[in-house]
């Protein structure tokens, strides 16, 4: 027992199948730096405006050459905003001739900024997916939770996307990210959908794909703000006592291999920032080019309640 009076996450899994990952996982999942334009009051990176860890070009070579050996399917790249990286223009242009889907994880904010207002015709070109931060649906707690003015803005980008296709097109995919403002769980994806939907298109009249419910990681600024508020506590417990097995065989870790901005290698990006590395021989992708690391067990951490609490919590939102 942990002095929270939790058990570790690994002993409270009794199918310990679940704790393994696929031999040949599809996803590879890169952080290319915390820098970001804004500070997020939720953010598990601990991203902003100062933060200089961005991935340098070898790195980003190295990745390209891990991709194409290991055979993976998609690229997701996060960051912070992932697109502030010099690199990020020409990787996603190589990557686009080896993946068959490339997912981009965007504060949305960023891409109106004049230095970078030329990317969402880059993602339309390249059939990028598109996963946006729009904690909520009106103007109030988003300025809350991201800052004030940060609601109009991504607004007025969501309303350029979708003038490009984005959220109507097949191939042009849109989808948001919700996460609570507060140290609670998130409600159920579906309902809270069809209130974005309904809410987004009569204000605004903008559309979208799907709506991505994701629980607040008690990590990084979020632990922070937890123990600040004396409310770590009552918040692991409230995760641990939503714990929901059939949550385990959907968990994005199981099918995926996380690269940080150094190269290191973590089964996810709470991992990463946890500094806990995958397990085996195998820890940096430069190795990946001449090492299959196979069936690996999951590195876990008490932060893994966060994403097996109620319907569940991963990139792409609920898992059961």
């Amino acid at each position: 027992m942990t002095e929270l009076n939790i058990p570790k996450f690994f002993d409270q899994v009794e199918e310990k199948q679940y704790l393994l990952t696929e031999e040949f996982p599809e996803v590879m999942q890169i952080n290319v730096g915390s820098l970001c334009n804004i500070t997020c009051s939720h953010c598990h990176v601990d991203g902003g405006p100062t933060r200089k860890n961005n991935m340098v070009r070898e790195t980003f070579e190295q990745i390209i050459e891990a991709f194409k050996i290991g055979k993976y399917k998609t690229m997701d790249i996060t960051g912070g905003a992932p697109e502030m990286n010099p690199n990020f223009r020409w990787f996603i242009k190589e990557i686009s001739q080896y993946a068959k889907t490339i997912i981009v994880r965007t504060n949305l904010i960023i891409l109106d900024v004049p230095a970078y207002r030329d990317i969402p015709e880059l993602y339309r070109d390249l059939k990028v997916q598109v996963v946006a931060s729009l904690p909520y649906y009106n103007e109030k707690v988003v300025a809350k939770q991201r800052g004030k003015g940060v609601f109009p803005k991504s607004i007025e980008v969501l309303r350029r996307l979708n003038e490009l296709g984005y959220g109507k097109e097949e191939d042009l995919i849109l989808n948001l990210v919700y996460n609570p403002n507060g140290a609670f769980l998130p409600p159920k994806q579906e309902a809270l959908e069809k209130t974005y939907k309904k809410k987004l298109y009569d204000n605004f009249e903008i559309v979208f794909n799907n709506l991505f419910a994701i629980t607040n990681n008690p990590i990084g600024r979020f632990s922070e703000f937890l123990h600040r508020e004396d409310l770590y506590e009552g918040y692991m417990n409230k995760l641990y006592k939503a714990y929901n097995p059939a949550t385990l065989p959907g968990l994005m870790c199981r099918n995926m291999i996380s690269v940080g901005p150094d190269g290191s290698l973590y089964d996810c990006d709470f991992n990463y920032i946890e500094k806990l590395k995958i397990s085996g021989k195998v820890n940096h992708v430069s190795q990946l080019v001449d090492n299959h690391t196979g069936v690996r067990r999951i590195v876990t951490g008490m932060h893994c309640y966060g994403c097996t609490a109620g319907a569940g919590s991963s990139w792409g939102g609920e898992t059961c």
